[in-house]
């Protein structure tokens, strides 16, 4: 297969930190330009990307010559963005969260659908290390029909709270969390939801007004499963957590977030691709025979990108279908609204 042409579109600490190093990693890509305007994101990719074009805009990138675009920007822009380069026939991973309501993304879906254009959100998480070995104790059948879901991903990240359009924990991690839900155990029907709203400056947040600086979620997938999932930016202690109850047995883990918290440190896979991405503890399951640990799985993010240009080129599959993340986006609408309320709200069908 001829290598997919990607370019870039931002370089902020998500350009650089997850997306740089996979899309370098990944087979079948040739990472071939990046959109970035200040003086100081020119320095430092003459630094990280030595040899790689830097464009002042989405429309000279293109003009270079480009198979498909991973836009970045924040979600205030990337309506425009992603809508630009599928009007240009170019392929696009979206970045979460893929649209910041229904309505922007089922245009989104609407216009790749009339242009024939692949698109695609980077829900990257559905390949992190833990969800990957909860998915082989799921699909070996070891806790038998799943019943009930946990998910709790806390972060000591206070300045690490997007604001503006698409802003606040909710939109960032549970575009995430619901996704990974989502990959598992098939569409949501309804949710409940509580909002930690809190006051932006009262976090060191350069925005007036309130925030969402955490979550509650609790879905009822149609399958019959119940999931809640949980996130804080607020807190004062990280922890990663999952808990899967199945008729014949639970398995549990609380894991270190091994991908992300390598790649923010400026590792790559690429520098030793045989320990990349194991968490360094095991899970657990327990059934009527008693406790065993379950090691943690392999995984990269790098299969996200390689799965992607296999797409490109009419090879296979997206890597998530364009309508779970209209889904997600629905879902994460459905829980503001409960959250306003205080009631339950149905989750318009897929």
């Amino acid at each position: 297969m001829d290598k997919v042409r990607i370019g870039l579109v931002g370089y902020g600490i998500g350009g650089r930190a997850f997306h740089r190093p996979f899309l370098l990693d990944a087979a079948g890509v040739d990472l071939v330009g990046v959109v970035a305007r200040s003086p100081a994101k020119h320095e430092q990719l003459a630094t990280d990307l030595p040899g790689v074009t830097v464009h002042d805009s989405l429309g000279d990138l293109i003009a270079a010559g480009v198979d498909a675009v991973v836009v970045t920007t924040p979600p205030s822009t990337r309506r425009e963005l992603v809508l630009q380069a599928i009007a240009a026939g170019v392929a696009v991973v979206a970045d979460k969260p893929f649209a910041p309501d229904p309505a922007t993304a089922r245009a989104i879906r609407q216009a790749a659908a009339d242009a024939d254009v692949v698109v695609t959100p980077f829900h990257n998480r559905r390949w992190d290390t833990d969800l990957v070995t909860l998915r082989s104790v799921l699909d070996a059948g070891r806790v038998g029909t799943p019943l009930r879901f946990w998910s709790r991903f806390d972060l000591v990240e206070r300045h690490g709270i997007a604001t503006g359009i698409g802003g606040g924990v909710l939109s960032d991690i549970g575009s995430h969390l619901v996704d990974q839900a989502v990959s598992l155990f098939g569409p949501i029907d309804r949710v409940s939801c509580t909002l930690d709203v809190r006051d932006a400056r009262s976090l060191g947040l350069d925005q007036d007004g309130p925030i969402d600086a955490g979550f509650t979620l609790a879905a009822t997938h149609v399958s019959g499963v119940e999931s809640v999932l949980t996130s804080n930016k607020a807190g004062w202690l990280g922890a990663r957590q999952l808990r899967l109850d199945g008729v014949d047995g639970t398995y549990e883990a609380t894991s270190t977030d091994v991908q992300a918290q390598a790649a923010v440190a400026g590792a790559s896979p690429a520098d030793d691709r045989s320990t990349w991405g194991v968490e360094p503890s095991s899970g657990t399951l327990t059934t009527e025979s008693g406790t065993v640990d379950v090691p943690s799985a392999q995984s990269s993010y790098t299969d996200y990108y390689e799965r992607f240009a296999r797409a490109v080129r009419g090879l296979g599959p997206v890597p998530v279908p364009v309508d779970d993340a209209v889904h997600v986006v629905e879902v994460l609408d459905a829980a503001r609204r409960s959250a306003a309320s205080g009631e339950t709200v149905t989750v318009p069908a897929p």
